[in-house]
């Protein structure tokens, strides 16, 4: 039988002979290396020196035949191995401490979590998300920006995480998907009744004579909508641009025209009538989120919480 408390082990983590309780040492020094991206941070969170950390990890991997850290230049990446140890680990290690008070004491001024990502996403879920690490004494740094510039500035060790609309190019950053994103088309309930029945007559040349409200000059978005639903290339140009997906919806809304948005933007105003869909494809366009992690991220409790609970919060999403 495990030890009264400890988790279930996990796929790969073999279980211990009978009688034999469970390493739980082993495991809390995986979910220490796994939250802070690097054995030698990890080590400085559990009083360890880094050498003892890898040998742990080491131990851990031979136990269960598998690989569950990328040694990187700079700290370590999980592997899907290690995600899936982790999530279910996580919840009763993090119980256990609370319960013997043998967890990672934070020093009295731990210092804030640097979170970057777009605008409209972190307003519109992260921030409500996050609210009740706040209340709860996590302190928070958040920086709007567009995702080539924020990763840039992880790299260079501005933020701690970065919410990011595309995965990272090369192996120098961890990431792991947050949450998708559904882009619809939608008009006010105005224009819907003057196109009623033409977009599937007539296709998207019905739109033609409608303001098209946008979030940038070049239409990104709504390019990437007009290839992937229609099948052919976007021709028209925006009356009016927007750089925050939050006013476009706002001016589709007031009538100014159409766009394509994040559902998650819209879906209050669509459930209330404000905003229509124009269209209901069956394969509708999908961008990923994901939530990046600079490897060797100095050691702080309050990022793991912050990390672990955005994963956790985004499955509503």
């Amino acid at each position: 039988m495990p030890a009264p408390g400890a988790p279930a082990p996990a796929p790969g983590v073999p279980a211990p002979e009978p009688g034999v309780p469970a390493d739980l040492n082993l495991l809390r020094t995986f979910l220490a290396v796994y939250r802070a991206g690097s054995f030698t941070a990890a080590g400085q969170v559990l009083g360890l020196s880094q050498p003892t950390v890898t040998t742990q990890i080491r131990t851990l991997e031979r136990q269960g035949g598998r690989e569950l850290f990328e040694r990187l230049p700079r700290g370590v990446a999980p592997t899907a191995v290690a995600d899936e140890l982790a999530a279910r680990i996580a919840a009763p290690l993090d119980a256990l401490a609370a319960a013997t008070g043998t967890g990672v004491r934070p020093a009295r001024a731990v210092e804030p979590v640097h979170l970057a990502g777009p605008a409209e996403l972190l307003c519109t879920l992260v921030l409500p998300a996050l609210a009740p690490l706040v209340a709860d004494g996590v302190r928070l740094r958040v920086t709007a920006g567009l995702t080539d510039q924020l990763l840039e500035e992880l790299r260079a060790g501005r933020h701690d995480l970065v919410i990011a609309t595309t995965r990272p190019r090369g192996r120098t950053l961890a990431a792991v998907p947050l949450a998708d994103e559904e882009f619809v088309l939608v008009a006010a309930p105005v224009w819907a009744a003057r196109l009623h029945g033409r977009l599937a007559a007539e296709g998207p040349a019905a739109l033609h004579e409608v303001p098209l409200v946008a979030y940038a000059e070049d239409l990104p978005i709504v390019r990437r909508y007009w290839r992937h639903v229609f099948g052919r290339r976007l021709d028209c140009r925006a009356a009016l641009t927007v750089p925050d997906l939050r006013g476009v919806v706002s001016a589709v809304a007031a009538g100014a025209g159409f766009a394509v948005v994040p559902r998650y933007l819209c879906a209050p105003l669509l459930d209330s009538g404000a905003l229509v869909r124009l269209d209901d494809p069956a394969d509708p366009p999908i961008n990923t989120g994901y939530l990046v992690q600079r490897p060797g991220t100095p050691a702080n409790p309050h990022l793991a919480r912050v990390r672990d609970h955005l994963l956790a919060a985004a499955r509503t999403w």
